[in-house]
């Protein structure tokens, strides 16, 4: 399903690209154009979000263990 998913997006992405840089190439080189520029940009996307995923877990552990130190010693006292 991925895949189709990409090869759609793909061909319009290059048939637009095409359209934006006004630049004339056959349909099938607009369509490989387009299917492999989605495709690395799903990779990099996917890539960014969880090098992020990963970034905002390590902030909320950090918040998380604020919380129960502070919490700690409030009853502790």
């Amino acid at each position: 399903m991925n895949f189709l998913l990409i090869l759609i997006i793909g061909a319009a992405a290059g048939f637009l690209a095409t359209r934006f840089m006004r630049v004339q190439l056959d349909v099938i080189t607009t369509v490989l154009l387009g299917v492999v520029g989605a495709g690395v940009s799903w990779f990099v996307l996917r890539l960014i979000a969880k090098v992020m995923g990963s970034g905002l877990m390590f902030i909320g552990a950090i918040l998380g263990a604020m919380a129960l130190i502070w919490a700690w010693q409030s009853f502790r006292k």
